[in-house]
């Protein structure tokens, strides 16, 4: 049995399609102890982008289990409305483990026939897509499962047609699907796109391609109105059809980029349904994303529309 979770909000100015999932982060001082918290590069947009003043709702499912509720109650906290969150009792919300060594973090997953992986285009919220200013997907929310990405097609079709907006960030994750079916999807899922958020890994191994204009060109062929190609310390590279132009970083001691990526990609979708220009938008979204890195994790150091405005001001 299937229940769709009510939340009192009207129609959100932005909704975040994909996957949220719980984390188990490994602690530093003790491998057999893990600290909990929240993941899913979809739901760190959403949280991001409420921060920053616009109303945001999400769309997907989860377990009818304790994680699932925590995620819940997660969005509930964010003032992320959940109208369009799924609860399905036949499938668990997807879990995953983060551990240390050497070389590095890694990743485990536990999300095979997850929840969110059973979503359908028959779940697609019609009405709250007519009503959204923009709908906000990434390359996970096509990777998990074929009906799954049917799902975010649909959507994607469906706001663009009721003259919204489609957000898509590349975040390629091999381990969820080869490298050629990506590149077929994400091209198609180009061509139903308005403003492409890609990091550099991800768009230079989805378009083969390692000239950052040539990467643009590329995007914007595909029919793409506004691009900002994500570079880390060095800002970001924001082009239209008219104009591109370096937008440059916001320098802070970073202690944690966990999320700083989804993090940019809120600030600067929240920024133009609030009216900014991309190049506007592009800068107060460099500014948001380098505080979010001061802090550890990805949900807990973003910061609100307040602390961002007042360090530009500064």
């Amino acid at each position: 049995m299937t229940q769709v979770d009510r939340n009192v909000m009207s129609t959100p100015q932005v909704l975040a399609m994909g996957e949220a999932m719980i984390e188990f982060n490994q602690s530093p001082t003790d491998a057999r102890q893990y600290l909990q918290g929240f993941g899913g590069d979809t739901s760190n947009f959403a949280i991001a982008a409420r921060r920053q003043g616009v109303s945001t709702g999400f769309v997907s499912a989860v377990g009818d289990d304790l994680f699932g509720r925590m995620l819940l109650d997660l969005w509930r906290d964010e003032n992320v409305d959940t109208q369009c969150v799924r609860v399905d009792a036949q499938a668990p919300t997807g879990v995953y483990f983060v551990s240390h060594d050497e070389n590095g973090h890694h990743f485990d997953y536990l999300r095979a026939g997850s929840a969110a992986s059973r979503y359908r285009v028959q779940d697609v919220p019609d009405e709250a897509l007519g009503g959204a200013k923009f709908l906000h997907l990434s390359g996970i929310s096509l990777a998990i499962s074929v009906n799954a990405c049917d799902a975010a097609f649909d959507a994607m079709s469906k706001i663009r047609a009721a003259g919204g907006q489609v957000s898509f960030d590349t975040n390629l994750r091999l381990k969820l699907w080869p490298l050629a079916r990506a590149r077929a999807t994400m091209r198609e899922a180009f061509s139903l796109t308005d403003v492409c958020l890609p990091s550099w890994d991800d768009v230079t191994a989805v378009t083969g391609l390692e000239d950052r204009d040539a990467i643009l060109d590329e995007l914007l062929s595909h029919g793409v109105k506004v691009v900002a190609l994500k570079l880390g310390r060095e800002g970001c590279y924001v082009a239209t059809p008219q104009e591109r132009r370096i937008v440059a970083p916001y320098p802070v001691q970073a202690v944690d980029a966990t999320g700083a990526g989804d993090c940019f990609g809120g600030a600067f979708v929240a920024r133009l349904a609030l009216g900014d220009d991309p190049f506007t938008a592009a800068r107060y979204a460099n500014v948001c994303a380098a505080l979010s890195t001061t802090g550890y994790g990805a949900v807990a150091p973003v910061p609100y529309a307040e602390q961002v405005l007042q360090q530009m001001a500064a």
